[in-house]
């Protein structure tokens, strides 16, 4: 931090205070190490927390830069656990310690007060980082089941826990066959048949469950994104009347209970013929997915200039083509995002897929469902991963959209 020609230098802290953080990240680790052996906790975290306080207190005596001393302070730990377990323990321990040791050298230095202003207090410094690290540890709660997939989904044996090879990094427990799976779904090797792709596409059950799913969903949210759309631009007009009643209603399906809105759904369609039907199972995931749309491209046209819509009436512009030539090209994004927010939600939609699809119109959670209950297999770890992928690329694609949305209407993207 500087104030005009002079640059900030914080204080240093005292040795004890570089020592007792990292000292104090490695006595969680000890504990997490135990694996739930009570007998092993406490020298567990003993050793972990003497061992880090150590090797920082000679780090920082031998005045490294951060690089230097997390990179030895890494090797040390990777040493200690490849002797004490094994090689993934000891890489796995060797990263915390590349951390802990890049730690030690910024807490002696002080950087750790360049984020604030010179005057706080210890109080606020404590409250500042450790909002971050509550922050930090609610997202590896949130991440680590879904990270875990990932790994177990290449596991060469049908087994949802990590086996011995897969723990001492043998490429011989490491496989593709549940991906495999997916697409010849225990089939024999489709070189051996006449027209195997053909047949892969036809027989498959995860296979026809994908094309379920990416043709309920594409349709599904071509719907969604028409309706609340339109939903949205008649809701962001002051002469609207009972507006706020009718966002409410329309927005329902995402508060009441989807057990409750499946039901309402299932009854009124076989009412009308179209329960256990393609069409039955679009206009469903469109309830669904509509509020979506209206959220998103309500918040967008929560910053569009209304001058520009009128400057078009003005100059003989009909409705039609203002909100096509105006309007649209400015909230495309906000309509994008909601897009695949809808398209995400009927994706991953199995409540109302139970209740009203049939056999023919399984989509892939609700395959993942019927797999968990009939059949235990890998197949559906491997399932999940790609879920995980799609779901990072559609998010990351909302956040791009997100950020050229606020550079359009001259917000710097947060």
């Amino acid at each position: 931090m500087s104030t005009g020609k002079y640059r900030y230098i914080p204080p240093q802290p005292p040795l004890w205070f570089s020592m007792a953080v990292p000292a104090g990240i490695a006595a969680i680790v000890g504990l997490l190490s135990a694996q739930g052996n009570t007998a092993l906790m406490l020298p567990g975290m003993a050793v972990g927390a003497i061992i880090a306080a150590v090797i920082s207190a000679v780090l920082i005596t031998l005045n490294l830069t951060r690089f230097k001393a997390g990179v030895i302070f890494a090797a040390l730990m990777v040493a200690f656990g490849t002797v004490y377990s094994s090689v993934p323990f000891g890489i796995m321990i060797g990263l915390v310690g590349y951390v802990l040791g890049r730690m030690s050298i910024w807490l002696n230095a002080g950087d750790y007060r360049l984020a604030l202003p010179p005057y706080a207090s210890s109080r606020e410094v404590l409250n500042f980082y450790g909002f971050r690290v509550i922050c930090g540890g609610i997202f590896i709660f949130l991440i680590t089941p879904i990270l875990i997939l990932i790994p177990l989904s290449f596991n060469q044996e049908p087994y949802f826990s990590f086996t011995e090879g897969m723990l001492a990094l043998d490429p011989a427990a490491y496989s593709l066959r549940w991906y495999k799976d997916i697409l010849y779904n225990g089939m024999v090797a489709p070189q051996a048949i006449e027209g195997w792709w053909e047949d892969m596409w036809a027989n498959s059950q995860w296979v026809r469950s994908i094309k379920n799913s990416l043709f309920i969903g594409f349709f599904a949210t071509i719907i969604s994104t028409a309706l609340g759309t339109l939903a949205a631009i008649g809701l962001s007009r002051s002469e609207m009347p009972y507006k706020r009643a009718v966002m409410a209603l329309l927005i329902s399906p995402m508060v009441v209970p989807l057990v409750i809105t499946a039901s309402g759904l299932f009854y009124f369609f076989s009412y009308i013929g179209l329960a256990k039907t393609y069409t039955g199972i679009i206009l469903s995931h469109a309830v669904l997915g509509t509020p979506f749309v209206i959220i998103t491209v309500t918040a967008t046209l929560s910053g569009f200039d209304r001058s520009l819509t009128r400057s078009a009436a003005n100059l003989g512009a009909g409705p039609v083509t203002t909100f096509f030539k105006i309007q649209m090209p400015l909230i495309l994004p906000g309509v994008i995002s909601g897009g695949l927010f809808a398209f995400i939600t009927s994706f991953d939609e199995v409540v109302v897929v139970l209740q009203m699809a049939d056999v023919k119109q399984r989509t892939i959670p609700r395959q993942m469902f019927s797999g968990i209950r009939e059949q235990i297999s890998p197949t559906i770890l491997a399932v999940a991963t790609i879920l995980v992928i799609l779901s990072i690329f559609l998010l990351t694609t909302v956040e791009l959209l997100r950020r050229r949305s606020e550079r359009m209407r001259g917000i710097s993207p947060s």
